[in-house]
């Protein structure tokens, strides 16, 4: 191949106008042998411009990324061009510039992935050659394809760690060498090099302590070292760069790997009580060695902090973190506590007041800085939220502290002639005490007076950060019981004016969560609502349009919801203007840089749904409604956008959960053409409206056939992919719910459907789930036509054998009554075998003599659990949530006490006998999965006929009259399924019979009442029937 062909291409992939057909080119010929190869040798070539390099790197990247995995349909690396990649690529990545040099660390990613240690056994050998190089200028790339074969492992389990550790064996003292020895080096070099190997640790530890590698000695020297790269000085020069470009210099990007490895040791290994099992003796000795000295580091950095030097966003917020951990150990509280007040005063409050850096995004970009505000990622990061966490932590585990905080807070509210910014931190830590405060006694009784005397007044100010703050602590406080309901009423008319007529977006939309959250929480808010709830809405449409914000989506939401008879002549237009709105916020990303605004689009979605479930019942409305949402069903669909595929799928369903219309029946044509286009994966998403499509409107979805072809070839679709067993039972239940809901008039169907299921159940099957599902649509195949369904039965081999399958079946369905859980499946279960039992003399299968013994023994555990699980959904229905008021449990400690946190300590013991539960299958025994199989199963809330509460077919009755049947009608067969049970068993048959009665009773005094009366009468229901008896 010609390598100056493929240098000019790469150069012509950097010209606009050559772009297209280069990279035609260049795709064209990567298939070709030789070509990886030479890619590489283009990259490594240094008489090359650093820009082909670049792009041939890239290229490269692309290239082993999308080819390198063994892919029997697609093109694949030939393995001569693949060895040549393996055994010159750490070379390449040591020798090339930074911007080649990232992009071939992804293929040493993709290659570690697909190959080590089989195939690359070399890459430890060659790692190691380079890192114990005399020559430094071979550490870093060396050190970067550490950190990639560390990171494949990362978040390995143990046991698949093996090969990590092995070779881990021999870098660990070498990393470790290598940083004490570049400590005092502070060169831009040195400290790249300290970073990568700091990063290398992290990614080592941060899911696995492997306590064999690293020992108390070992990881002492670790510590010590991560902490004196915490606690060194940046270079004085750093303090020239632009404090916006600070963040990104190597010196404060070391020291913040250095702030993740303490914290992440610290909260995952070296926190007591808060760390798995296998970690309880490390972390006592931890928090003994190594509290004092991490904790002096913290220290140090707020310090640093509190007299205005530098500090880096990130560090500051880890440092933070760190802090908040240790608050609740009483050997870390110790060393933290001396020193805490001042914490709050000078670094927590600072942190809360509006800053520079807010004011002039507040000037300049409103828009950016309420997507910064409240973008979720972001504020996470941002050490204020680091600051609130430390604040809300420390004021509730330890005593006094809430006390002093509070007397400096109202010091500084009470102060004369106060900066307003220093006013807003004080309001802002208000605000995030607010939970804790609505529980103290002596503070929740003030409340309303706080608000009142020091926040209300703020509503009115002329900076409009103060207008916002003051509507973010109204909604803070929304819980209070105000005693006063003008004073309520002053709030929420001040809310309402401030989202109507303020000129300054962010207060507008603190303005609008404040209402939503007081509509939340104050019953009276209502009232004073409603009079203009039309113009909320309107502002709400205008603000959702302008800033795309979902948390207003979330507010129109409520406001829909309690205000649904007012929403109603608004209720096309608000749909308009949200489907507008959709079709702009698309546009924008189609053509913008690319900013992620699904969580807003989602939001859109999410309250066109609301707005469709509330106008469930207003058909007239709920037309012109569903001509302007179909737009964006049609868009989503036509246009592929499967991320929005879960939200589409909840406004189909919720536009077909009470009528189908010509334009939904059109919207099953439109999801059935998506799913043809590789859409397969999603399909227990879209079942709900699978389901509204096959139950909703029974006579119409019958009354075209395309539409049963249709649901019938998308289950069809699934069964016979790789499309995973969650989607493959959906579909089963699918077919299930269609030959309950069409007995009888879906003949030509049946067939059809049980060779399908038939089919799978021959093929490999990994979940109970699965095969149960697959059981239960063969028995409803019986349940609908038992004739029909042996018939199929009979003339269906079992694989590599000419016997038929109908004996298989009986006995895998009784082998796996233990599977059958919840309401339905044991219903179904019941009904089928009664069904069989039921089958005049003669036509029922003669394979059923084989398992008649095991028949009824099946049919008691199957019972059983149906008894538990009426009774659990009885229970819950019974069950009324218990009104929460009071004061919540105090949860300060004394200084010397350890915060014990119970629901932690509750996840680490569910994690560990997750754990367990891997390692080990459970037992059968009853009592075992008793609580389990009481609930309704997650496919149950897909209702077929047999589940309705009007349903005639009673499974306790049935079973009674087809026993007493057999009993009279065919004594031989009774005798063969009877003459087996113990006397336990024949006493608990007993009970199913007394249960039988009781429901009958039960169903005949409830069609007594529906008529219109009772007619009492003394009916004696008997305490035990002589059953397996004389007569």
């Amino acid at each position: 191949m010609d390598l100056t062909k493929i240098i000019e291409a790469l150069q012509a992939t950097l010209l606009p106008d050559q772009q297209r057909q280069a990279e035609e080119y260049l795709k064209q010929v990567n298939k070709i042998i030789g070509f990886t190869p030479q890619l590489l040798q283009i990259v490594m070539s240094e008489n090359l411009e650093m820009p082909v390099r670049q792009a041939g790197a890239v290229f490269l990247k692309n290239t082993v990324v999308s080819h390198w995995e063994e892919d029997e349909k697609n093109f694949t690396i030939h393995e001569n061009d693949k060895q040549i990649i393996r055994e010159n690529l750490v070379q390449a990545i040591i020798a090339a510039a930074n911007p080649v040099r990232v992009q071939l660390t992804v293929c040493v990613t993709t290659i570690v992935k697909s190959d080590y240690p089989g195939r690359w056994p070399s890459l430890v050998e060659k790692i190691l050659t380079y890192l114990t190089s005399d020559q430094h200028n071979t550490w870093l790339g060396s050190l970067m394809c550490l950190y990639q074969l560390v990171k494949f492992y990362e978040y390995k389990k143990t046991e698949e760690r093996q090969s990590l550790n092995e070779a881990m064996v021999h870098f660990l003292p070498i990393v470790q060498n290598m940083l004490t020895g570049l400590f005092p080096d502070q060169s831009e070099l040195s400290v790249t090099i300290q970073k990568q190997i700091l990063k290398i640790f992290f990614a080592f530890t941060q899911v696995w302590l492997p306590m064999d590698l690293l020992t108390k000695e070992i990881f002492t020297v670790w510590m010590q070292m991560v902490c004196q790269v915490a606690d060194r000085p940046v270079p004085l020069e750093c303090n020239q760069v632009d404090e916006d470009e600070r963040p990104d210099l190597i010196w404060w990007k070391c020291k913040k790997w250095a702030l993740h490895i303490l914290t992440r040791i610290f909260e995952r290994y070296g926190s007591p009580g808060n760390v798995s099992k296998e970690y309880n003796k490390f972390a006592e000795w931890y928090i003994k060695t190594f509290s004092e000295v991490t904790l002096q580091v913290m220290l140090k950095i707020l310090d640093k902090y509190r007299n205005k030097e530098y500090i880096s966003p990130r560090v500051l917020q880890l440092t933070l973190n760190y802090v908040t951990q240790a608050i609740a150990h009483a050997v870390s509280w110790k060393v933290i506590k001396p020193h805490i007040q001042i914490v709050i005063q000078d670094i927590v409050f600072p942190l809360m007041c509006h800053s520079e850096e807010d004011e002039e995004m507040w000037q300049n970009d409103p828009l950016e800085y309420i997507r910064v505000k409240y973008d979720v990622y972001e504020e996470f990061f941002h050490p204020t939220t680091a600051a609130q966490s430390l604040l809300h932590d420390v004021v509730s585990k330890r005593k006094d502290v809430l006390e002093k905080t509070m007397a400096f807070v109202m010091s500084i509210l009470v102060s004369p002639n106060l900066d307003p910014r220093q006013k807003s931190g004080a309001l802002q830590m208000v605000g995030s005490l607010a939970e804790i405060l609505l529980n103290k006694k002596v503070y929740k009784e003030q409340a309303e007076v706080m608000l009142i005397q020091y926040v209300v007044p703020e509503l009115g100010s002329q900076l409009g950060y103060m207008r916002a703050r003051a509507c973010w602590v109204i909604h803070s406080y929304s819980e209070v019981k105000f005693k006063s309901p003008a004073n309520l009423q002053v709030i929420l008319e001040s809310l309402i004016n401030i989202l109507s007529d303020d000129k300054e977006l962010p207060v507008k939309i603190e303005a609008a969560i404040g209402i939503q959250m007081m509509l939340s929480e104050q019953e009276k808010a209502k009232d004073v609502i409603q009079p203009r709830v039309q113009k909320i809405i309107v502002e709400l449409l205008n603000l959702i349009r302008e800033t795309e914000n979902d948390d207003l989506t979330s507010v129109l939401q409520k406001i829909v919801y309690v205000y649904s008879d007012e929403i109603t002549p608004l209720a096309v237009e608000i749909t308009s203007h949200l489907a507008q709105t959709f079709a702009k916020v698309i546009e924008s990303v189609e053509s913008d840089s690319g900013e992620d605004k699904s969580i807003a689009l989602m939001g859109i979605l999410n309250t066109l749904e609301t707005i469709c479930s509330v106008m469930e019942e207003e058909k007239e409305v709920l037309k012109h409604i569903e001509g302007v949402v179909m737009n964006v069903i049609v868009y989503i669909i036509q246009h592929d956008v499967s991320e929005f595929f879960e939200e589409m799928f909840t406004l189909i369903y919720s536009l077909t959960s009470s009528q189908i219309t010509p334009k939904m029946w059109g919207v099953l044509s439109l999801l059935y053409d998506a799913f043809q286009r590789d859409n397969i994966e999603c399909f227990s998403e879209v079942m709900p409206c699978l389901h509204n499509y096959v139950t909703v409107d029974p006579g119409a979805f019958l009354a075209d056939p395309k539409w049963l072809e249709i649901i019938f070839n998308m289950c069809k679709m699934v069964l016979n992919s790789e499309s995973g067993e969650d989607n493959e039972v959906h579909a089963a239940k699918l077919l299930e719910v269609i030959l309950l809901q069409f007995k009888g008039l879906i003949d030509n169907v049946v067939p059809l459907v049980v060779q399908l299921i038939l089919h799978r159940l021959f093929r490999e099957i990994k979940t109970t789930e699965l095969r149960t599902m697959c059981l239960q649509v063969v028995i409803a195949a019986l349940y609908y036509n038992p004739v029909m369904l042996l018939n199929l039965l009979n003339c269906t081999p079992v694989p590599n054998s000419n016997a038929s399958i109908t004996g298989h079946f009986l006995k895998q369905w009784l082998n796996d009554s233990d599977c059958f859980l919840g309401l339905h499946d044991r219903k179904m279960f019941v009904l089928g075998l009664c069904t069989i039992l039921n089958l005049p003399n003669g036509t029922r299968p003669p394979e059923l003599n084989e398992i008649a013994k095991d028949v009824l023994p099946s049919l008691i555990l199957v019972f059983k659990g149906l008894k538990r699980a009426y009774e659990s959904r009885l229970k819950e229905e019974e069950e009324e949530e218990a009104d929460n008021g009071g004061e919540v449990e105090d949860n300060e400690v004394e200084d010397d006490e350890d915060v014990i946190d119970n629901e932690g300590d509750e996840y680490m013991r569910h994690l560990e006998k997750a754990a367990k539960a891997d390692d080990a299958e459970d037992d059968s025994d009853d009592d075992e999965y008793e609580d389990d199989d009481c609930e309704e199963t997650a496919l149950e809330g897909y209702e077929t006929l047999l589940d309705k509460d009007d349903c005639p077919v009673e499974e306790y009755q049935i079973f009674k009259a087809v026993m007493e049947s057999l009993q009279h009608s065919d004594i031989n067969l009774y005798q063969f399924l009877t003459s087996c049970l113990t006397e336990e068993q024949k006493k608990e048959i007993d009970e199913i019979f007394r249960l039988a009665e009781q429901k009958r009773a039960a169903a005949e005094s409830k069609r007594i009442e529906q008529a219109g009366g009772y007619n009492f009468k003394n009916v004696q229901i008997p305490t035990s029937f002589c059953f397996g008896g004389a007569q």
